[in-house]
């Protein structure tokens, strides 16, 4: 039976606000007032995240410390990589989503000849490149970087060469070249997005599964639906954003959004999405306890990670049962 290795990435230098390195130590602390014993039960390895680059000036106005984040994003496909070599599951706990394009990377490089999908849960569609950001904020950016899609229709900004020698960097992480098609990438509940992402998302017919159609169809048939359309897909990789909840239990994060997932829609909807057995990596993200109250994003998102775990953890044991 595979192993579920836990990744924790504390790095938020793609985030707008200070705070999420911080959620990976907070979900550790709900863990411990639960009374569970879930960080006993798997190894970790913690990737180096230069945070302390945070107190540098940044020169990169279009795409905040992205050289720091090229560094960090290297490691994070290494040890991803190393994890599936190691046969090996990669769940990942990091801070900001910019992290998800180094374990894109990283997935890539260990199923290099494999078609790769992604299902992509989260409040916001993270599809922008430094030349179409209203912020510069690189954890609105890994999936253009993961698709190798610059928008360059929607440009607004002027990036110097230095950022984008970067960004062209970063896009050939784990594979030279797309490492992901985009009838490949399924969104949920995206709902905050801006013109260049609502531009690619109708030039590429990006399915997004909104809030209304899950509670229209149900978690369960907009799980298999999501599934379904991925069916060319060889291995997939499920993201998860803690702001794919509602504002009403997501204050703890950077950009938290009205109108999503309760606490018991996102444990059915990770829970039924990682019972597949093409699910080759998850990533938690996004949680920051300096802008909660009593760790209350934490103490939900680790009751959505214990139900995940198990999820992966039955899958295998079936598995293991079959063969």
């Amino acid at each position: 039976m595979k192993k579920v290795k836990l990744i924790e990435v504390r790095s938020e230098l793609g985030a707008g606000t200070r705070g999420a390195s911080m959620g990976v130590d907070a979900l550790q602390v709900a863990c411990w007032d639960k009374g569970s014993d879930y960080f006993k039960r798997f190894n970790s390895v913690s990737v180096p995240d230069l945070n302390y680059t945070l107190f540098d000036k940044d020169l990169f106005p279009h795409a905040h410390r992205i050289d720091s984040i090229l560094t960090v994003q290297k490691n994070i496909a290494n040890t991803v990589e190393q994890t599936i070599a190691m046969d090996m599951f990669p769940l990942v706990l990091s801070g900001d989503h910019s992290n998800a394009h180094g374990t894109i990377a990283g997935i890539k490089a260990a199923y290099p000849d494999k078609t790769l999908g992604v299902i992509w849960i989260d409040a916001h569609a993270d599809i922008h490149s430094p030349y179409t950001s209203p912020s510069g904020n690189v954890h609105g950016m890994p999936l253009a970087a993961a698709l190798h899609i610059d928008n360059l229709e929607r440009q607004i900004n002027e990036p110097e060469p230095e950022t984008i020698f970067f960004w062209n960097s970063l896009k050939k992480l784990g594979v030279d070249g797309p490492k992901l098609e985009p009838q490949h990438l399924v969104y949920m509940v995206v709902r905050d997005t801006e013109e260049p992402e609502d531009f690619l998302m109708a030039r590429y017919g990006i399915k997004n599964y909104t809030y209304a159609e899950l509670n229209a169809k149900g978690v369960a048939e907009v799980a298999a639906e999501a599934l379904e359309q991925l069916r060319e897909c060889d291995i997939i990789y499920v993201s998860f954003d803690v702001d794919s909840l509602d504002s009403k239990f997501s204050k703890g994060t950077g950009t938290p959004v009205e109108i999503g997932l309760t606490v018991e829609q996102a444990k059915e909807l990770n829970s039924l999405l990682l019972q597949d057995p093409r699910i080759v990596c998850y990533e938690m993200t996004e949680i920051n306890p300096t802008l909660d109250t009593e760790n209350t994003m934490a103490e939900n998102a680790f009751d959505i990670l214990e139900a995940a775990t198990e999820a992966i953890l039955h899958r295998e044991s079936k598995s293991t049962a079959i063969h």
